[in-house]
This record gives C-alpha cells, structure tokens and sequence, in this order.
C-alpha cells in the first residue's frame, strides 16, 4: 500500500480520537489494566485532538493516508515535555505519540508517520529525538529500534488504574533528509 504525508487539520480530531482510542485497546491489553482501557472514552480525547491541533509550531500531527484520503497513522511531535529529557546544547524534540488504526497496523502506515514527523523536527531545527513506550510493549520497541531509535535505559514508572506501568525511554539523533 502506497502513503502520502500530510499535517492534520483540526477538522480530522474525531478521527485520529478514535485511531487513538482503537490504538490503546489493541496495543496496550496486557500491558496497561483492561479496567483502565475499558474506561477510556472517544469523547474525551476528540478535545484533546481539538485543543492539541489547533496549536502553533513547532508542534504538529502528521498523518500517512491511503489514495482516498482514508487516514490509516498519525505521528504527533513535540519539543521535549521534561525538561530531563533535553540533551544539554542540542534543541530536542519528542515522537509523543505514533498510532497506527489497528486495520493498518504492518501496513507501512505508522512507518511513513513516523518519518513525516521525524521529518518535520528536523525542518524545525531540532538535532535529536526521545520517545518513551511502555516497557511490556515489545512490538512497539522492536518497530523504534528498525527505525534507528536505541534504547538509552532511562525509565520511568507511572501507574495506570494503580499498577505500574513502566516506560523506557528511547532516543535518537536526527540527520536531515528529503522531506514528505
């Protein structure tokens, strides 16, 4: 299957809500409680899409889409969140979240994403890259790794619905390249 990249617009928040919402169910059972993921709602997060979409740069949601504009991923990229997660003297970006619609998971799809966001840090002048992901999600961390991410050990343990739930973090220099 063949993508194109493309910045998100406001107007697609429910459907990137509910690639999320799909997103956390499938990839996250066994890793996060099933109580915590029965509870969340699509409703809240098309707000969150909302409020998150409509901000100035250099933030920004990419999405990969088929020929008939069916979105299939979105990356969405960040200055880094924590300050701890900043190398010292490099601007620093963050992959904060990468979700594939459960249909198009292995289809190339979050890869290409993936690349328009990465893409867009560096046209933003920033030199390198974390993302976390939850410890437990192997396929998650087997997939940054393809992609050049290294695992530089650095964890932290958030509960969900009161059990931990560790993330390790993953980071990356980023390198100019040809654009989406």
């Amino acid at each position: 299957m063949r993508w194109t990249t493309r910045r998100a617009s406001v107007a697609e928040a429910e459907t990137l809500a509910l690639i999320n919402l799909e997103g956390w169910r499938s990839a996250y059972r066994g890793v996060v409680p099933d109580a915590h993921l029965d509870s969340l709602r699509v409703e809240d997060r098309i707000e969150r899409f909302r409020a998150r979409l409509g901000l100035p740069g250099p933030r920004a949601t990419w999405v990969a889409v088929t020929e008939d504009g069916t979105i299939g991923a979105y990356a969405t990229v960040v200055p880094v969140r924590e300050e701890s997660d900043r190398l010292p003297g490099v601007p620093t970006g963050e992959l904060a979240s990468l979700y594939a619609a459960p249909r198009f998971r292995g289809a190339g799809a979050g890869f290409a994403a993936h690349q328009a966001g990465l893409a867009h840090l560096v046209r933003e002048g920033f030199g390198h890259a974390v993302v976390w992901v939850f410890r437990a999600n192997a396929p998650a961390r087997r997939f940054y790794e393809r992609c050049g991410w290294q695992c530089d050990g650095v964890v932290k343990d958030p509960q969900l619905g009161g059990v931990p739930t560790p993330e390790i973090r993953y980071s990356r220099p980023l390198r100019p390249g040809p654009s989406p």
